[in-house]
């Protein structure tokens, strides 16, 4: 029996054309995909149906609220497809793919997102493949119930999936898991790797934007600057981006100071690694144990995008600050590796 897939075009620079101001996001995407195809072996693709936003987003002008409106769009077209493709702009296609693995618990269909780095209606694109190889992804007999990144000939799980290539046509990779498949002469699929179907739980909150802020720690920053950012009004977590394995100035009196007073007053603090390619581990140098002293916690391998929506999340459908710690330790959609 053929699958039917829902393509959901959203925006992003695989549905632009160019202007006098530069690449911009145009209408009547589904026309130009079908014209394309025409000339491709199109009658071996799963049957599929497009969705295109009224307003189209430019992917660098994201919010929070854009991950409901998708994961609505998937949520209420749930029964009536085999499968979904989100083509979304590749900046912070990461954040939605997290978001959405978030929002979307136990999927028992694939929800694949993808896009290109060259718009559909240039002759030299990547755009095309990319969209033949998901749609074939998303209508395979033995389905990745999970949300993934295709790109370039690989498949990420969505939330390991980071943009590490403003130019490079392998815009994404996955720093610390696998790659879920990879697409060469033929589709590989490294099926011990996949999220096993499980009970849904959807949850699409409304989120507030303002309720997480990003802490980069860079040398001889001031403690003020980390005041500042902590206590921007409505921030409830903040994501400290430290050195190496979760290492932070503890010489530097005041900046403890401030991160003290923020976990006293019920900010979660998340400690993630700036390197590409880390697992924090608060107190294996002395300059990181006064985090677990302090109540920090530790993300593990998580992405910053990863993290970024997991917080999100979690800010916008639990009341429990001890509950939500736990959680930000556990596994919710294999997100971070755990011990």
């Amino acid at each position: 029996m053929s699958k039917k897939i829902l393509v959901i075009y959203t925006g992003g620079t695989i549905g632009m054309q160019a202007s006098d101001s530069g690449y911009v996001a145009v209408p009547g995407f589904e026309q130009l995909l079908r014209n394309r195809l025409d000339n491709s072996h199109h009658a071996l693709l799963p049957e599929f149906e497009v969705l295109e936003y009224e307003q189209l987003i430019d992917s660098a002008n994201l919010r929070p609220d854009n991950w409901r409106q998708i994961a609505s769009s998937i949520s209420d077209n749930y029964a009536r497809y085999d499968g979904f493709i989100v083509l979304h702009g590749t900046d912070t296609m990461a954040f939605t793919a997290s978001a959405l693995s978030f929002m979307l618990q136990g999927l028992g269909k694939p929800v694949i997102l993808t896009g290109s780095q060259i718009p559909l209606s240039q002759l030299r694109n990547d755009a095309l493949d990319n969209m033949i190889t998901a749609l074939l992804l998303a209508g395979e007999s033995r389905p990745v119930n999970e949300v993934c990144v295709y790109f370039n000939g690989r498949l990420l799980r969505g939330n390991r999936a980071s943009k590490v290539k403003a130019t490079g046509l392998d815009a994404f990779d996955s720093p610390n898991f696998p790659w879920l498949g990879q697409v060469g002469i033929h589709i590989e699929l490294h099926r011990q790797l996949l999220i096993q179907p499980a009970a849904e739980k959807f949850q699409i909150p409304e989120f507030d934007p303002a309720a997480v802020a990003i802490l980069q720690i860079y040398p001889g920053m001031p403690a003020t600057t980390a005041a500042a950012i902590i206590n921007q009004p409505g921030v409830r977590a903040v994501i400290i981006q430290s050195y190496g394995v979760g290492n932070l100035p503890d010489a530097d009196a005041e900046l403890i100071a401030v991160l003290r007073e923020a976990a006293a007053g019920g900010i979660q603090l998340l400690n993630l690694s700036r390197c590409l390619q880390a697992q924090v581990s608060q107190g294996a140098y002395a300059c990181s144990a006064v985090l677990n002293e302090i109540g920090v916690i530790s993300g593990g391998d998580m992405t910053l995008e990863a993290a970024f929506a997991k917080l999100h999340l979690l800010l916008a459908t639990e009341s429990d600050p001890q509950a939500m710690r736990e959680q930000l330790q556990r596994s919710l959609a294999g997100e971070i590796s755990l011990d």
